[in-house]
């Protein structure tokens, strides 16, 4: 390489007085053979870049050298200008296969790092499972179904009427309150409550007696049906209750039903789903929509009934409200009430799986926390 030419480590080239042919062939050849070398010690793509830069950049060795073309006479122009081609191209080629092989050794690097050993055992895929309150409420499906209950589903937006009045609810009752339910339509003028009209308003049903009404207008008796599904209501969700929890409700209509019926079907169902040796009592109670009506009690499951903590002493936990459906629904869905009779019930799923499982918190069911879930 002429030394008054190029100095490879920078891009500053000083040309001696007298520049000609040979000095501009020999300096092409010169980067040529730096280049060769310089890939020798470019062991990664960075290095190889900055390479590629210093020689064909726009700063670079060769871009300064065919600049230079014009110095020289027209008549040697076309044979520097071939010579000055065929070195960049060889120095573009040499470049591409060192990144070809650049590219292989680091993919052979990184298979190595990553290569599995075959000889290990594999790793078990987790299989999942059912939700604790699909569990149960599919469990209390089964139940009814053995008695040959029906399943019945319906709609989560519902009326007034299906929700309250056709259930004997009277306009006035609290639970029909905008503060107690979900309402739809927001009919209230600003800044006050909003206003409850008639039977057609709509809302999220807070119970799922409302299906019970439907099935009633659909169906002529003997009715055998259970009705599951989600119900909303705007509590404040704490160890007890839920803004969002799930019903079973049941209704019977036949003629000659009576409370010994309903007795006798509840008493199978708690022992079904707590156990054989679990004790049920009624205690008198009110509901708009059965008459006479009661709620259910099951012998503490901790205490066996002695009485503890988690049933306040009393050995006795609260599962369920029920009744003889009250004349005046049945009017109300078409039924013969002088021909008919019935009772109804309604389950919480979410407390028979508190119950059963002795949890003392409801939350603990929504919040997905799988070491508390993978346990059923």
């Amino acid at each position: 390489m002429n030394p008054s030419l190029c100095c490879w480590h920078g891009t500053v080239f000083c040309f001696r007085k007298g520049f000609g042919t040979m000095a501009l062939s020999d300096d092409l050849k010169a980067v040529e053979a730096q280049v060769q070398e310089g890939l020798k010690g470019a062991t990664s793509i960075q290095a190889l870049e900055e390479l590629r830069i210093k020689a064909l950049g726009k700063k670079g060795q060769l871009t300064a050298l065919m600049r230079m073309m014009g110095k020289i006479p027209p008549e040697e122009r076309p044979a520097m200008g071939q010579l000055a081609n065929a070195v960049r191209a060889n120095v573009e080629t040499a470049i591409k296969q060192r990144k070809l092989e650049l590219d292989k050794e680091m993919l052979s690097k990184k298979m190595a790092a990553e290569a599995a050993d075959v000889t290990l055992p594999g790793r078990s895929l987790s299989l999942g499972t059912q939700h604790l309150i699909t569990q149960i409420r599919e469990e209390i499906e089964d139940i009814f179904c053995g008695l040959g209950y029906i399943v019945a589903d319906g709609p989560y937006v519902e009326t007034t009427w299906y929700n309250f009045t056709a259930l004997n609810a009277p306009a006035d009752h609290p639970s029909r309150s905008a503060r107690d339910s979900f309402y739809v339509v927001d009919n209230a003028p600003e800044g006050k409550e909003p206003l409850v009209l008639g039977d057609s308003d709509v809302l999220l049903r807070t119970q799922t007696s409302g299906m019970q009404v439907h099935f009633m207008e659909q169906n002529k008796p003997p009715i055998y049906m259970i009705c599951p599904g989600t119900v909303f209501r705007p509590d404040t969700a704490d160890a007890n209750h839920l803004p969002q929890f799930n019903q079973v409700e049941g209704l019977v209509v036949d003629e000659g039903i009576t409370f010994g019926d309903l007795k006798g079907t509840l008493d199978y169902f708690t022992r079904e789903i707590f156990g054989k040796d679990r004790a049920t009592r009624y205690r008198p109670h009110f509901f708009p929509f059965t008459e006479p009506s009661c709620e259910v009690d099951v012998s503490c499951g901790v205490c066996h009934g002695e009485g503890c903590r988690f049933c306040k002493n009393t050995g006795w936990l609260e599962i369920l409200g029920c009744g003889m459906v009250d004349p005046n629904v049945l009017e109300n869905c078409g039924i013969d009430s002088e021909k008919y009779t019935g009772f109804a019930f309604g389950i919480g799923v979410e407390r028979v799986a508190a119950l059963r499982y002795d949890l003392p918190d409801l939350r603990m069911l929504m919040e997905g926390d799988m070491r508390f879930l993978r346990q059923f």
